[in-house]
């Protein structure tokens, strides 16, 4: 096959991987997507979605899909998990969606991957390849060549590295080490029927505690309750996940109020995450691959934006080799140039969020006070950099470096 004619090639089946496969395709390119698990699948339980979120879901053509599976919330509300004092509300209803274009809204992990895999099944020039866990990469001037571990080998113009926190692609041209947290997430998700009634808000919540905190979100209607706790582990920690234990959590959360402490005691099974995420880098791309996604930018989950970034990685993406003509090399520049801050602030904004969150003594009465009379208003604004977010800007930062991005 001559260059033009080879595919490109996308390392990992999640968020990112699909939201990459649909934005090469509607640039007209052949694409295979290449999934380690023997079946395409995601794991998980809830994530939250801004506005930004549904810009890149239309782009990427699967706006319908996605919107019909997400749970539309009327507020995102904060609470010490100590003494139920509500230190913010932030209203999401018909003020946020006039201010930002689109609605705040809560969904189930596997219903947005879903909702890609169909829109790639669809598209007709997306292979899906499976049980293949990549070992080696090689470039020369016009191709990519990736290993997997049965030793079959794939050639492709060029190589989307879009293959999660511990991505194969990054270890060979990074080699960064990742930074444990320390901080342990345990996830589940609950039926309504066992979900406690005086918690059944329609609403992103989330109880800060002194270094814990609680979320819970509906999902799938309503008809299911996302659960997460978060807490300082006493153990030294790896970068991980595997089944958790009620006696693990129940022993960190001693000093919570009762309606928060519900919360806990709900699951009859956990998965535990032990979290870590890089200090950001401004280089991605390397000849002709690129990173995207977790790959890219593995961040905490304190800013809730990590699967968003992942898709407004993939749409930008698009937009550069729509600038460029189809011009990878240029397109990949562009793309990290546009990239690189946007998604740098979120991962060290999550950390200090982090830290607001599990604020304790006297670092916890400053945040009870820090929105005090806030209107949401107020919390619109210091947001507007975050959900403004939409395909006809997000190029500008690229401007910035080169002057004439588009």
């Amino acid at each position: 096959m001559s260059n033009q004619t080879m595919p490109i090639l996308v390392a990992g089946g999640g968020i990112g991987g699909f939201a990459a496969a649909l934005a090469l395709a509607k640039r007209g390119f052949k694409v295979q997507v290449f999934e380690q698990a023997p079946e395409i699948g995601e794991i998980g339980a809830g994530i939250q979605l801004g506005p930004n979120a549904f810009n890149a879901f239309d782009a990427l053509g699967i706006g319908d899909r996605a919107r019909a599976r997400a749970v539309y919330t009327d507020y995102m509300v904060m609470h010490d998990a100590l003494d139920e004092y509500q230190v913010g509300r932030i209203e999401t209803s018909e003020a946020f969606i006039k201010r930002f274009g689109n609605p705040y809204a809560v969904i189930h992990r596997a219903d947005i991957h879903t909702s890609l895999v169909e829109g790639a099944q669809e598209s007709g020039d997306i292979e899906i390849i499976t049980d293949c866990k990549i070992v080696n990469v090689d470039q020369d001037e016009n191709s990519v060549t990736i290993t997997d571990h049965k030793g079959n080998a794939y050639i492709g113009q060029a190589l989307i590295g879009a293959d999660g926190v511990k991505s194969i692609v990054r270890e060979k041209y990074v080699g960064d080490p990742a930074l444990v947290t320390g901080h342990v997430v345990y996830r589940a998700v609950v039926s309504k029927e066992e979900f406690p009634e005086n918690l059944q808000w329609n609403a992103a919540s989330i109880w800060v505690g002194p270094n814990c905190h609680l979320v819970h979100y509906p999902l799938r209607g309503g008809e299911e309750y996302n659960v997460v706790v978060t807490f300082h582990s006493r153990e030294q920690e790896e970068w991980g996940v595997k089944d958790g234990s009620k006696e693990e959590v129940l022993s960190y959360f001693q000093g919570i109020c009762p309606k928060a402490r519900q919360l806990i005691e709900l699951p009859k099974s956990w998965r535990r995450w032990a979290t870590a995420d890089r200090e950001p880098i401004d280089q991605w791309t390397y000849g002709r691959i690129t990173l995207l996604g977790d790959a890219a930018h593995p961040t905490t989950q304190y800013m809730a934006q990590g699967a968003c970034m992942a898709m407004e990685d993939a749409v930008t993406l698009g937009e550069a080799l729509r600038i460029t003509n189809n011009n990878i090399e240029q397109a990949f520049d562009i793309y990290q140039r546009a990239r690189v801050a946007r998604t740098a602030r979120i991962v060290l904004s999550s950390r200090e969020m982090g830290k607001i969150y599990h604020a304790k003594g006297v670092q916890r009465m400053v945040r009870n006070d820090l929105w005090r009379g806030r209107p949401s208003e107020g919390f619109y604004e210091a947001m507007s950099w975050l959900y403004n977010w939409n395909v006809d800007n997000c190029l500008d930062a690229a401007k910035n470096y080169t002057g004439n991005a588009a």
